[in-house]
């Protein structure tokens, strides 16, 4: 029988995840079935920029692979993550008039044409324009204008852009890797599509995005974006942290970060160790609260920034639903008893979980709520317009395309 698959790919500076998803129908609201899930150590990657396209491309080949296998199926297509302190999000508007009885979506894709008539600098790509509140004839507040009465449309965009000669490095490698790349998306949008449930959206809700390089803000209120952007920290910052304070190679720290890492010292055991790797052989051992001493102290940085920045957007009356921690650094012990002392508010973990099934324990985890939403980014696409899925007829055209496509 026929079925639609979707796929979705985030190239982290630590990690390489994939999901593979399949669309099912028959649903109020549409779910997506997890096939199959890859993971690998990224190589290649250096803050979300590539730095080696062979080896960023095997990576890639890899985790997409590992995915295709478990599923049982082979994907021609993916959406692909982007993100990084090399993207911008700025504010536009624009307005139009409205000639008819009522604004029909025509007026819609006016407004927003004129809002992103934007002069971008030739080595800047538009990502996403992002609505984040309408006005028909100065009301504001407006979620949908369709179907309303009106002289005068206005609309508020938020546009993203990123660098082209980054991102167009990043498609090149998927390319290079076999795969098309169907859309491209920023990646504190993918992550909220998978953790975020709309009744968070509407009661106002912070999403941390914690990666490898960068972080990830998205605010909600009222059903509608508040705050958009990203910045230039992340799990990185703490792992070269980690190799300053225990004088230990970057695969080391990475390895005690993962294995023995903690968000707060009060809660590690005293007389816990980690053994570290020494000179010629010789190893040392170090507390384990020492280790956790140097996390928390810059994590007490990052949250510090956080509260600042979403200080600036939102009172912090106004979340009711609290905040909720992401990425891969969401997943060390004791990190939402820090935030929710140094953010003010109830703090939770956020995975995927919405609109899943499938395999879907497999990626009930921070780290892949990114490789998640964007499979669930695609499953929205392709149920407005019908396109952007990988399509399977049966199992013996999915071996012939995946024979054809070893050998040609």
């Amino acid at each position: 029988m026929r079925s639609v698959l979707v796929a979705g790919l985030d190239v982290g500076s630590a990690c390489t995840r994939a999901v593979i998803g399949e669309l099912q129908r028959g649903h109020y609201h549409p779910a997506l079935g997890v096939l199959g899930v890859g993971r690998s150590r990224t190589v290649g990657v250096r803050r979300d920029v590539v730095t080696d396209l062979e080896a960023a491309t095997e990576c890639i080949r890899a985790t997409l692979r590992e995915a295709e296998v478990m599923a049982g199926v082979r994907i021609d297509r993916v959406y692909l993550g982007v993100s990084g302190d090399h993207v911008a999000v700025d504010s536009s508007s624009g307005v139009v008039a409205v000639a008819a009885e009522e604004i029909v979506q025509r007026d819609v894709a006016r407004v927003h044409e004129v809002a992103q008539a934007v002069a971008l600098p030739r080595d800047r790509e538009l990502l996403h324009a992002v609505p984040c509140d309408y006005h028909v004839d100065y009301h504001g507040g407006i979620t949908d204008p369709v179907g309303m009465s009106g002289t005068r449309l206005e609309t508020e965009l938020y546009l993203v852009t990123g660098s082209s000669v980054v991102v167009g490095n990043l498609t090149r490698a998927v390319e290079k890797a076999g795969y098309r790349v169907q859309g491209r998306v920023f990646e504190p949008l993918a992550a909220a599509r998978a953790v975020l449930a709309e009744d968070e959206k509407e009661l106002g809700v912070a999403m941390v995005d914690l990666g490898g390089a960068s972080t990830g803000i998205t605010i909600h209120y009222e059903g509608k974006i508040r705050d958009l952007g990203v910045l230039p920290f992340g799990g990185s910052t703490i792992t070269g942290d980690l190799i300053r304070g225990l004088s230990i190679p970057f695969a080391d720290a990475h390895r005690v970060k993962e294995q023995h890492g903690s968000a707060c010292a009060r809660l590690v055991d005293p007389a816990d160790v980690v053994r570290l790797p020494g000179v010629n052989g010789r190893g040392r051992s170090v507390p384990r609260s020492s280790v956790a001493e140097l996390i928390e102290q810059r994590l007490e940085s990052m949250f510090r920034s956080i509260n600042r920045r979403m200080h600036e957007t939102l009172p912090k009356a106004e979340l009711g639903a609290g905040i909720v921690l992401t990425g891969g650094v969401a997943a060390t012990p004791g990190i939402c008893e820090m935030a929710s002392e140094y953010l003010s508010a109830p703090v939770r973990t956020g995975f995927p979980a919405e609109c899943l099934a499938g395999l879907a324990e497999m990626i009930a985890r921070p780290g892949f709520a990114t490789a998640a939403g964007l499979a669930l980014h695609g499953a929205d696409c392709f149920m407005e317009t019908g396109e952007g899925a990988s399509t399977v007829t049966s199992g013996l055209v999915t071996r012939v395309g995946a024979w054809l496509r070893e050998f040609f």
